[in-house]
């Protein structure tokens, strides 16, 4: 270093951002690449985020068997599709089991066999 003031001129060079010279090769797809992959990274932190903030909680105090004695009261279509919502919460690993009777023709698990499924948990 010397004992020299710096000139504006001299100054202003130093302050330049260092960048790759205009000719050089690749240049605007370099920039095309890290704006793309910055984004990228951008929309999976942004997910991430929207998909902790969206996952269902379960209601304080809810119990089961409270929900099974609610559910007994319903109409027969709307107390099966219950009953599987509350199997598949409970038991996901058996739901996958009989999940692909449910589209059979003749018309998928039967009520009983459900209320069965989920007397067995409580």
């Amino acid at each position: 270093m010397t004992d020299q003031a710096m000139s504006e001129a001299a100054m202003l060079i130093s302050l330049r951002d260092i960048t790759l010279p205009v000719e050089a090769a690749g240049r605007s797809v370099a920039d095309i690449v890290v704006t793309v992959g910055l984004a990228g990274v951008l929309a999976l932190i942004i997910a991430g985020v929207l998909r902790l903030f969206s996952m269902r909680r379960p209601a304080a105090g809810s119990d089961l068997r409270a929900q099974i004695l609610a559910i007994a009261d319903m109409p027969d279509d709307a107390r099966r599709v219950a009953l599987l919502h509350l199997f598949r919460e409970a038991q996901p690993e058996r739901y996958a089991a009989i999940k692909g009777a449910l589209y059979q023709p003749e018309g998928g698990v039967d009520i009983a066999t459900l209320e069965a499924e989920v007397a067995r948990l409580v």
